[in-house]
């Protein structure tokens, strides 16, 4: 499976694993580098799983059926 097929979860117990290795600090410096960097991107993907998930939950759906952006009273 890609890795942009995996879920939220998934990508973020890969991330926190890479967290351990690298807090460990026996990791050789080149696997370490390549871990870091795909730290870096697991953590932009979640972010952005995250923007889309906080902007669809600010949605809702008016008598009409048409989207509108959720406004607190």
């Amino acid at each position: 499976m890609a890795d942009s097929e995996l879920t939220f979860e998934a990508k973020m117990q890969q991330l926190e694993e890479i967290v351990r290795q690298l807090e460990q600090g026996n990791t050789p410096l080149e696997a370490a580098m390549d871990q870091f960097k795909k730290g870096i991107t697991l953590t932009n993907e979640l972010q952005q799983t995250l923007s889309q998930a906080e902007e669809t939950m600010t949605k809702m759906i008016d008598q009409n059926g048409n989207e509108t952006n959720f406004e607190a009273p």
